[in-house]
């Protein structure tokens, strides 16, 4: 069953990453009205929202722009960095989203921002675990109620932890198709590319979640499902 959870999910999750990258690709041929590069959108969506200490610079590789809240810096791609299209405004503008939700303390980052270390060590237990059970059974000696509290456990702070990115994600995106529009980045017929491309980037995290939820009810089945 945990294998089915998997594979359904690797497939899904596979999907949805293609699709992301037909779109990206797709609205990145259209040049931006404005004539604005993701680091221009970017650092004037920073200045508007009072955000003076964060820093746009470029990294390697594609699609992996994101907000360091540690040394605050907004992270864009080359293709986003250079790029001068609704693709490119999307993703600069809803990272500099985050910079924002950093800035004004926005709830929801507060929260997943306090539970990354928990969640890392759910990880690394989980991790302990498994291979433990890959030499002959679980070799910790661990009672097999106590264990399965353990990875329930686990399981459940991850599967928290990926709930509460949703509406942090899904926030930083509606900020930035927000502004775009309101500082007229973007026409009208760019605001729907960039929204597209936005939803289908959230929709990864989606399918994240929906796997570890999967996942969780799988294991509490197998552990508690069949008391009586």
């Amino acid at each position: 069953m945990i294998i089915l959870i998997v594979v359904v999910f690797a497939i899904l999750g596979y999907v949805v990453s293609s699709r992301l990258k037909s779109k990206f690709q797709k609205y990145s041929q259209t040049p931006l009205r404005a004539n604005l590069s993701g680091k221009e959108i970017a650092e004037l969506m920073l200045a508007d929202n009072n955000v003076h200490d964060v820093k746009v610079v470029s990294v390697e590789g594609q699609l992996t722009d994101h907000y360091n809240p540690m040394n605050k810096t907004v992270n864009l791609s080359p293709d986003v960095y250079y790029g001068r299209n609704a693709a490119a405004a999307a993703v600069a503008a809803h990272e500099c989203g985050h910079a924002v939700q950093h800035a004004t303390s926005y709830s929801w980052l507060k929260m997943r921002s306090a539970m990354v270390p928990i969640q890392n060590v759910s990880s690394k237990i989980l991790n302990v675990i498994l291979i433990a059970s890959l030499f002959g059974g679980f070799a910790l000696k661990l009672p097999y109620e106590f264990v399965g509290y353990i990875i329930v456990g686990s399981y459940g702070v991850m599967t928290l932890f990926t709930l509460v990115t949703l509406p942090v994600e899904f926030d930083a995106s509606n900020r930035a198709l927000a502004w775009i529009d309101r500082r007229g980045i973007v026409t009208a017929s760019e605001h729907a590319m960039s929204k597209d491309a936005l939803k289908w980037a959230a929709m990864t995290y989606v399918v994240a979640a929906l796997a570890s939820l999967a996942t969780l009810a799988y294991y509490i089945f197998i552990f508690f499902g069949n008391r009586e």
